[in-house]
């Protein structure tokens, strides 16, 4: 895993897992008083941070970020847990990304990304000018390797999955999690964000306020 934090000599840190393909430039309209580590790229389990500093450690999971942060073993004591459009069981035919998904995953190519953005991730034209503005820099090989990684851990952890969140924030038009089965599967509180395609974060100013919705 790669990370990126964002420091402001805060002894309060937001863990926040990203999902597929994703960077911390996407989340740059976040604007936050704590630090936020944003972690990312999930070709591997191992996070090399020091968290001895901090007195008091959330986190937010979103997407795929959802199945890692189930079975990564922080080394730290977590406070709030809050889950968003995702699930522990990530390639999971009902629950997680279907098999049709996934080909359209492994087929993003430089021909058809930005189509793909605006049908799955973004409500409106103006989120979409946002979103491209904000894009990852990540390259499509990538993210393309990161998704075969994410297939074999799931295949490592598939059968020790539980889905320990304090709450659920999940967006009323995700296309890619089924918002249906998501809320028959939680059952702890779920927050639904009207308007709203997979990537949410248009709808917030801060980590912070996800947190606190």
């Amino acid at each position: 895993m790669r990370y990126f934090l964002e420091k402001h000599d805060s002894d309060c840190l937001i863990i926040f897992f990203a999902g597929w393909g994703c960077d911390e430039n996407q989340f740059a309209n976040l604007k936050d008083k704590k630090d936020v580590l944003i972690v990312y790229d999930y070709q591997n389990l191992d996070l090399d941070f020091d968290f001895s500093s901090y007195g008091k450690i959330d986190l937010i999971a979103y997407s795929a970020g959802v199945f890692v942060a189930s079975v990564w073993k922080p080394d730290c004591k977590i406070g709030q847990k809050v889950a968003i459009n995702g699930n522990p069981y990530l390639f999971d035919e009902k629950l997680g990304l279907s098999s049709r998904l996934v080909e359209e995953f492994r087929a993003i190519n430089l021909d058809n990304y930005l189509e793909f953005r605006r049908k799955y991730m973004v409500e409106t034209d103006e989120e979409y000018q946002k979103y491209n503005q904000l894009e990852s820099r990540r390259s499509l090989e990538s993210c393309q390797a990161e998704l075969s990684s994410l297939q074999k851990l799931y295949e490592q952890y598939k059968d020790k999955l539980i889905a320990d969140y304090d709450k659920v924030i999940l967006s009323d038009d995700d296309q890619i999690f089924n918002l249906q089965a998501q809320q028959q599967f939680y059952h702890c509180p779920i927050k639904i964000v009207s308007e709203s395609k997979h990537h949410l974060f248009f709808k917030f100013s801060s980590f912070e306020e996800i947190l606190n919705y």
